[in-house]
């Protein structure tokens, strides 16, 4: 019998969840944007990482970068000096930030663009559209001055929101309200179910090409920020940090903002697995084949596995088995709810096939 799993639905638009400590009622069941503590970070642990244009660093955030800058990201955990600053200083037990520092100092071209963001599926940002919302954050740079989030349809729409680092090497919390595009708008610009529908970007670089005129307002086209924007990355010694990211529906204050949803690692592992799944190396959930076969062509073993959550499409897969017995090859068959893996050999005897110290199966369904 085929194994199904129920699509999650939108939240409702009526849905409430209260905090148990503050008492404060959120009209959304659970966070908006996914892993805004950077606790997962699937693909590089803590390495400290070169960051490339279009790709994931840690999970659900993105990277666009255009331009001669270059810099590393890197997770950065509770034995970081950092990380335990922005506990004294915040007030609360954030466990991890996102850490990006310039590697190689440029100047600022007309095409340079540099940005980390979230592209929001449209099923978990449906109960948004329409709506006054609320993104806070902590945030931390050397370089003081104006920076930028872009809320962007894709390349069709942009909302450009503005704040400012007052003081260098210090955390500090930023409060931007707007209010979001109407879902109509989402269902003609992007996706209503499980594309890519609103995107967020934190600015550092902008050139004059995609500099928005008018800040605080949808405008047609494809923005990242104004002529306001600094520009992070003309000195080696540039560094900017990032933690404690929400969107909540409403209209908040600094007193009235509701508390940082601490997820256990657990649950916002599995949220972020929907997108992106790693296995390997020590990982004990590996996948491990061994069987007895005679000689023949067609001859194999494998092994079925049923992923934690339904993923967002049928993912593309990457692997790596750095110790095979006996396999001529290894093949993967996928789709959103689970994987078959299998390992055939021509010859007779024992076939086996498992990941070693250094291989890795990777599924991979993000937008």
């Amino acid at each position: 019998m085929a194994l199904t799993r129920i699509q999650p639905a939108a939240i409702a638009d009526d849905a409430v969840t209260a905090d148990k400590t503050s008492g404060v009622i959120r009209p959304n069941a659970q966070p908006f944007l996914i892993n805004g503590g950077f606790n997962v970070s699937q693909r590089y642990g803590e390495t400290a990482t070169s960051f490339v244009n279009n790709t994931y660093g840690l999970d659900r955030w993105k990277h666009y970068l255009a331009g001669s800058c270059a810099l590393n990201f890197q997770q950065l955990g509770q034995a970081s000096a950092i990380v335990t600053n922005l506990q004294s200083t915040s007030g609360i037990n954030y466990t991890n930030c996102l850490y990006l520092d310039c590697t190689s100092a440029a100047s600022l071209g007309a095409t340079d663009q540099m940005s980390v963001l979230q592209l929001m599926e449209g099923y978990v940002h449906n109960p948004l559209a329409g709506k006054a919302m609320t993104l806070s954050f902590w945030v931390r740079s050397s370089v003081t001055g104006t920076y930028c989030i872009a809320f962007k349809e894709g390349s069709t729409k942009t909302y450009v929101v503005e704040y400012t680092i007052s003081s260098a090497d210090t955390w500090e919390q930023k409060i931007l309200t707007l209010t979001d595009d109407t879902l109509a708008n989402y269902n003609t610009n992007t996706s209503v179910t499980t594309g890519s529908s609103l995107e967020v970007h934190f600015t550092t670089r902008l050139g004059t090409t995609a500099q928005q005129t008018t800040a605080d307002a949808w405008n047609t086209g494809n923005f990242y920020g104004t002529s306001n924007q600094v520009t992070w990355g003309t000195s080696t010694s540039d560094v900017f940090y990032l933690s404690g990211v929400q969107l909540e529906r409403g209209t908040y204050t600094s007193a009235t903002l509701p508390p940082f949803r601490h997820e256990s690692y657990a649950v916002n592992l599995k949220r972020c697995q929907r997108y992106y799944n790693n296995y390997g190396g020590d990982n004990p959930r590996a996948f491990t084949f061994d069987g007895q076969y005679a000689a023949g062509s067609g001859n194999g073993v494998g092994d079925s596995y049923i992923f934690n959550v339904e993923m967002r499409a049928s993912p593309t897969t990457s692997s790596s088995y750095t110790d095979l017995t006996n396999a001529s090859s290894v093949s993967v068959a996928e789709d959103k709810i689970g994987a078959f893996i299998e390992a055939t050999s021509s010859s007779s005897g024992r076939i086996a096939a498992r990941f070693g110290a250094s291989g890795y199966i990777r599924f991979d369904a993000e937008l």
